[in-house]
């Protein structure tokens, strides 16, 4: 629940005009207003206070954010207080850096506006404070610029149990205007930080963290490839000075968007910092009166970036998510795409069936290839009708064998897509997004999602196969870029899914785009799954997940074990290793199970065994990624949500400078409480670990303190291992 008191509204505190003003009663009476203060504040239930704060009728700025303040705070106070100097080469007054800040009013940096009227002229408002209200437990603040017929609305929102804050800009406007830029609402950055984490990649490459440090003018990251993109997740992470992933104050921020996005860091020359995230510029095509920024989700952390990690994991799977069948357990996820790509036999998907099922998957899932003359990725898209050279009598028969194994089935397929080979574009070339002589991307054009005629067909050939089918599952892909931002396009995709879900309630969607292209919290309400990576190498998965983990839970990111021999990084991994880090998340497989010897079998089906055992508690786990003291290391600890289990996952992704293993220090234990440590994969021990560490012999009994301040003593283990370990408290 979003607590119905999280904010305080102690508006329009005004201060007494001093005695030796001079003037006429107008004169005294603006003075009074602008001498007025209006103080609002939102606390998330013990973890963050925002105080928010306007001088007069200018627009409200954030003069505090961060650690809870005493319920007693006098907010007046801190925004007199909050207020610097001004010197030589400056204003006679700072500017406000206030939620949307104003180049009318001299602000110095990005303004959090930009736009111009329906002739193509500049529009530079200055707006005024009109009105503040409560709403189920959301701040709403309007102000106005009544000369150019233009309203800002800004929405926040405090969630008491994940402690996350929402918030929301709105423009209006009297008469259709262009709008380049609309920042979701401005928050100052710290002044304690040295450095920003944001987020970039690559196909087989996602969630790679990028330390940049805080310098004079702006760090501008602009995602202009219409989808979330691998190339700048949403993201962005604020640790100040000595903070690490279990210590210190870090402050983060996600931008819940699918399509074209911005991000802007900027330092003042005055040293104030802003933060500002807004759609990618220009990706309002037409002129409007109304326009929205994303929901931008911020929280601030005093326990290091596993804080902020804690927050967006709990925010996405308990807040966003929407589970058909929120009860039903995780299931375990086979994808054939890695087995077979296009070449699609009945008989050999069907023997495929029997070997996952028997290995413990619960769900099948039938990827690309099972359409009208789908041979390779040049062939058609867009008509989303069954090859009846492959299945005669169509899907039913597969469907059938997969529901008598025991497993649930799913379906891959990619409808914001369509090859100019493919009927539907001969008899509807104007329906692609773009130039008619555009760069392809795989072979492929997109469909404008903008034009209803278009969400409509497609509708209507999902809902066929949908409805004439037991479906549980639908991975929707999105293999290319766009050719431009088009918020449009977003939207109508948001529409389109909408429509479906509505009709289709229990059919779970895992979203995809050539892997992690389309992970974002906008999406997320529309899917229960993320394809993280298209790389099924384990040893980029365990870092790939590992940095995912500061904005996803583990019940929506879905890691598979692949084959031996990676076919996108050509490096042979042992079994143990590929299933354990499967195991991390929302298990699967996706290889050819005819390739497993008998061994390899039996590693697979004991780890998911393990997996399926412990999956109701470690599903609700929230991911503590561990300070390693060897670089070699990437270690997490999931921790149930009492504190009572947790398992730690150690793994070993090269060869580490020591020779022993340097102890690894666990965290948010009970410091006085005692917790049995048992080593689960001792089998997996090599000959080389020759020494008598404790956990070798079996389970150890020691203190919180002990864990969290010396650490566990690992035995030693080659690169490319893991070591997986039980905790309970006793």
């Amino acid at each position: 629940m979003i607590g119905m008191d999280a904010f305080v509204d102690a508006s329009a505190v005004a201060q007494p005009a001093p005695d030796a003003h001079v003037g006429d009663a107008r004169d005294r009476e603006s003075h009074r207003a602008d001498r007025a203060v209006r103080v609002w504040r939102l606390d998330d239930g013990g973890c963050q206070t925002l105080v928010l704060a306007a001088t007069g009728d200018r627009l409200p700025q954030c003069v505090y954010w961060g650690a809870p303040l005493p319920p007693g705070e006098d907010l007046t106070t801190l925004h007199k207080a909050h207020a610097p100097d001004v010197t030589g080469g400056m204003l006679d007054a700072n500017p406000d850096l206030s939620l949307s800040p104003e180049a009318g009013r001299s602000f110095p940096g990005q303004p959090g506006l930009i736009l111009c009227a329906i002739d193509g002229t500049p529009l530079v408002p200055t707006f005024s404070y009109a009105d503040a209200g409560k709403d189920d437990g959301a701040l709403t603040l309007t102000c106005r610029d009544d000369g150019s017929g233009l309203t800002l609305t800004f929405r926040f929102t405090a969630d008491v149990q994940t402690q996350i804050i929402t918030a929301r800009t709105t423009l209006d406007a009297c008469d259709p205007v262009h709008l380049h830029w609309l920042a979701a609402p401005v928050l100052p950055a710290p002044q304690q930080a040295d450095e920003m984490i944001d987020v970039s990649g690559r196909w087989c490459g996602e969630f790679q963290l990028n330390r940049t440090p805080w310098t004079p003018g702006m760090r501008h990251r602009e995602n202009r490839t219409g989808r979330t993109g691998h190339e700048h997740f949403p993201g962005l992470l604020i640790p100040c000075r000595g903070a690490t992933n279990t210590q210190g104050e870090v402050f983060g921020f996600h931008y819940g968007w699918s399509g074209g996005h911005r991000m802007i860091a900027e330092e003042l020359p005055d040293g104030r910092r802003q933060i500002q995230w807004g759609h990618a510029a220009w990706s309002e095509t037409k002129p409007a009166t109304r326009f929205e920024s994303a929901t931008l989700y911020i929280t601030c952390s005093q326990t290091g970036l596993n804080g902020c990690a804690v927050a967006f994991q709990r925010h996405v799977r308990d807040r966003i998510v929407t589970w058909p069948t929120p009860a039903r357990p995780r299931p375990v996820h086979y994808n054939c795409w890695e087995a077979v790509y296009f070449d699609h036999s009945l008989p050999v998907l069907k023997d495929i069936a029997d070997r996952v099922a028997d290995l413990g998957a619960e769900r099948f899932v039938l990827d690309d290839g099972w359409f009208r003359e789908r041979d390779d990725d040049t062939c058609l898209r867009g008509d989303w009708q069954v090859d009846i050279r492959k299945y005669p009598d169509g899907l039913q028969p597969l469907i059938d064998h997969v529901h008598r194994c025991g497993m649930h089935f799913g379906l891959w397929v990619e409808p914001e897509m369509i090859t100019p080979n493919s009927a539907l574009y001969r008899a509807h070339p104007d329906w692609t997004l773009g130039p008619a002589d555009q760069t392809l991307g795989r072979h492929q054009k997109v469909l404008n999602l903008a034009r209803p005629e278009v969400r409509n067909f497609i509708h209507d050939r999902l809902a066929a196969i949908l409805a004439g089918h037991r479906i549980d599952c639908v991975k929707w892909d999105h293999n290319r870029v766009l050719p431009m931002p088009d918020a449009a396009q977003t939207r109508g995709f948001y529409t389109l899914v909408d429509r479906l879900r509505a009709a289709f309630p229990m059919v779970e969607i895992e979203t995809c785009a050539s892997g992690g292209g389309r992970i974002d919290f906008g999406v997320m309400r529309r899917a229960q799954r993320v394809w993280l990576s298209d790389s099924n190498d384990a040893l980029e998965r365990l870092r790939i997940q590992h940095d995912a983990a500061l904005f996803l839970p583990m019940a929506v990111t879905g890691s598979h074990v692949g084959p031996g021999r990676s076919h996108t990084s050509g490096r042979v991994l042992d079994m143990s290793f590929r299933a354990w880090v499967a195991a991390q998340r929302h298990m699967g497989f996706e290889m050819d199970p005819r390739e497993l010897d008998a061994r390899e079998a039996a590693i697979l089906r004991a780890v998911t065994a393990w997996w399926k055992a412990n999956r109701d508690w470690m599903t609700g786990a929230d991911i503590l990624r561990l300070d390693s003291a060897d670089p070699a290391v990437l270690a997490e600890q999931q921790m149930a949500r009492d504190g009572d289990r947790f398992v730690v996952f150690a793994g070993k992704g090269g060869t580490s400078g020591q020779i022993a293993p340097r102890p690894l220090r666990l965290t948010a234990l009970d410091p006085g409480a005692m917790y049995r440590i048992t080593l689960l994969n001792r089998a997996d021990l090599p000959a080389l670990s020759r020494g008598t560490p404790v956990l070798k012999k079996g389970p150890l009994e020691v203190s919180g303190t002990w864990l969290m301040h010396h650490g566990l003593v690992l035995p030693w283990g080659f690169p490319e291992t893991m070591w997986v370990l039980e905790g309970e408290r006793r």
